[in-house]
């Protein structure tokens, strides 16, 4: 794992600017450093390595070919780059190995077949850049789920990539301003969906593509990101579609459950033997639900010896975990580690966000994902994650919800659903709270009314199952965005294109391709990678994901039980009782902290004045959310938190551009 950064410029190169990209995201690679210039073809490569496999400098980045044609910088690891050697020693096109590196093997690979052929061929997470010094061409290129992030554009001259944008920011002249799309998808969704980023001219390579631009076709800035297909110089192709990889997996799906889990578990479990391979110390998150555990059952069964496990716990009433990975751990023999946080620890985390994530980011489960990273990464320099099989395999309770939902509204006619929308959504969070409790016969927790209001938001002018799903998605949905200079009403959209496949798969995918590579392998790789600890994710390995695209739909949600096959699975290494309890995220009590020991915090940077001043939010809407949220009349946790990140990341120094009032 390591940080990669460089520029393609038309002027001169200053060895320093790229150094000073690649020192600002030294985290990612404490233990080396390099790079690589070409003044006359108007190219310069950084690298920071993190030592994970060959720790001597016969791994050291930026790395030359062996026919000295491409020049390389690298992010990641390939996990069957043994395989590829035998393969390309087999053939007769290996050349005389110099280290043990995958870097090296890569190389190789791409001198004896190509990018393209390389990319299709190759197991792993990565983000890349290669210079072709025979055909001056400079290719990106990013992993299929999007694990390794990678960014690119126009900045203080020159076009520039890095695994983070603190890099590029760090280009002299660099003045890019805010894009204000980019800030309502924020404020929508808590993230900024691909290929946007908070920059304008600034965007992130789609997971599954790689990108060949030449030095003539960078020498003009664009303000909009390239397009699959070739275009004045540059290509940009999608060489893995998941697409494509839902379709083939609907058209044949497993004859049996039986013969589904058998397959299932059988990549599984080589994709967690496979990324457990280091030259340094290697373990597991460990949360006590479905994902991780089966991780570690299958990780547990594969090893000589006690693998190491990582939790956290919280002292806060319904926010600890802990107590059900430690009982996952016992059972399974593992070395387990726990440490127990307070508020105090997790609110030490909020001012280091800003800079950790480079743009603004509000998923507050960043915070427990960090405090757990920086634990384990006192002990191992590697830990296996189970993100990922909740959009493979179907975890996510709006799986169940949405499609319900939809048709209940769906025989209405919608004058009838606005009237009932309009007047529902005046009673306060509390009172729908305890109607549910009421109406259900059991006590609903305190975020039920926040989602009632926010189902009758969606049932006024829902026009499908996508209008629902996306709204379940977006907390301004309908809503008049607050970001100025943005107008009309928010509408929120999700990629849910798989003609007529399933409503289920459809969800299913749409999360697996904007949400998950956003969101969730945004939040690990950041939050990780800023203590530089490097995360690997078995379930993402795409021989799963045929896998599990193959597994019928009634085998991954049936009777309102999710996740059903990875359940039968895991039953095969532990007791059912063990698991039988409500999903749970890995959650802090972020909204109730903004009512205590957070709200002088939140108050000074909702300043009405200072958010005027500043001239990218209307403070009016967003004082109405707030002041309802103090009183406890709704739950706005959802809504507020990504306006109080731009904020912090704003005073930050954030934007250095123009493109305030």
């Amino acid at each position: 794992m390591c940080g990669i950064a460089g520029f393609v410029s038309r002027g001169t190169i200053d060895p320093k600017t790229v150094k000073q990209m690649t020192d600002v995201v030294a985290h990612r690679g404490p233990d080396d450093q390099g790079a690589w210039f070409d003044a006359e073809a108007g190219i310069a490569l950084g690298h920071r390595r993190l030592s994970i496999l060959e720790l001597s400098p016969l791994g050291h980045q930026p790395m030359n070919a062996m026919s000295g044609r491409y020049v390389l910088v690298y992010n990641g690891e390939i996990y069957d780059h043994l395989a590829i050697r035998a393969e390309l020693e087999a053939a007769g096109v290996a050349p005389a190995w110099r280290g043990h590196s995958d870097t090296e093997t890569l190389l190789a690979a791409i001198d004896a077949w190509g990018v393209r052929r390389t990319l299709e061929r190759a197991t792993g997470m990565f983000s890349i850049a290669l210079w072709d010094r025979r055909d001056r061409t400079l290719t990106l290129a990013r992993d299929r789920f999007g694990e390794k992030p990678l960014y690119y554009g126009w900045a203080g001259g020159v076009f520039a990539f890095a695994s983070e944008l603190g890099a590029i920011r760090a280009l002299p002249g660099f003045d890019n301003p805010v894009d204000r799309g980019a800030l309502s998808s924020l404020l929508s969704r808590t993230y900024i969906p691909c290929p946007q980023s908070i920059y304008r001219g600034i965007f992130k390579l789609p997971p599954g593509t790689m990108m060949t631009v030449t030095a003539e076709a960078v020498a003009t800035p664009r303000t909009e990101p390239f397009e699959e297909g070739a275009n004045g110089g540059v290509r940009l192709e999608r060489y893995w579609s998941y697409r494509a990889v839902v379709r083939e997996g609907l058209a044949n799906p497993y004859a049996s459950e039986g013969e589904a889990v058998e397959a299932v578990e059988a990549a599984l479990a080589a994709a967690v033997t496979g990324q457990s391979i280091a030259d340094v110390p290697v373990g597991a998150f460990l949360s006590g639900g479905f994902d991780s555990s089966a991780v570690v059952a299958l990780y547990q069964a594969a090893s000589r010896g006690k693998i190491r496990t990582f939790s956290i716990g919280f002292k806060e009433v319904g926010f600890d975990e802990a107590v059900y990975a430690r009982e996952v751990a016992r059972h399974f023999g593992t070395e387990h580690h726990e440490l127990y946080v307070g508020v105090a620890d997790a609110l030490a985390v909020i001012p280091k966000l800003p800079a950790m994530y480079g743009e603004p980011f509000a998923d507050s489960s960043a915070i427990p994902t960090h405090l757990v990273s920086a634990f384990a990464r006192q002990h191992v320099t590697v830990a296996l994650s189970g993100d990922g099989g909740d959009e493979l395999f179907g975890g996510y309770n709006r799986y169940l919800y949405a499609p319900r939902l939809w048709r209940s509204l769906a025989p209405l006619p919608q004058p009838l659903r606005r009237l009932l929308a309009g007047t529902g959504a005046k009673m306060p969070d509390g009172m729908w709270t305890t109607l549910g409790s009421i109406a259900a016969r059991k006590r609903r927790p305190p975020f039920f009314g926040a989602k009632v209001r926010k189902t009758l938001r969606t049932a006024a002018d829902a026009r499908g199952l996508d209008d629902v799903f996306a709204s379940l998605l977006d907390e301004w949905h309908l809503a008049q965005t607050p970001v100025l200079g943005i107008d009309g009403r928010a509408r929120a959209s999700v990629d849910m294109d798989l003609g007529n496949a399933p409503d289920l798969a459809r969800m299913m995918y749409a999360d697996a391709v904007s949400y998950m590579p956003d969101d969730i392998l945004a939040k690990v790789d950041r939050a990780s990678m800023a203590v530089s600890l490097e995360t690997r994710v078995p379930f993402l390995d795409h021989h799963v994901a045929a896998a599990a695209a193959r597994v019928p739909m009634d085998q991954k949600i049936a009777g309102g039980t999710t996740k059903r096959i990875l359940r039968t699975i895991l039953y095969r290494h532990a007791p059912r009782a063990m698991f039988e309890r409500p999903k749970a995220g890995f959650a802090v009590p972020v909204g109730e902290w903004l009512r205590g020991p957070l709200r002088d915090w939140a108050e000074d940077l909702l300043d009405p004045n200072r958010m005027r001043q500043d001239g990218y939010l209307d403070p009016f809407p967003i004082q109405q959310r707030w002041q309802n949220h103090l009183v406890g009349r709704m739950e706005n946790t959802q809504a507020l938190w990504p306006v109080l990140m731009f904020q912090a990341w704003l005073r930050q120094g954030g934007a250095l551009g123009e493109g305030r009032g």
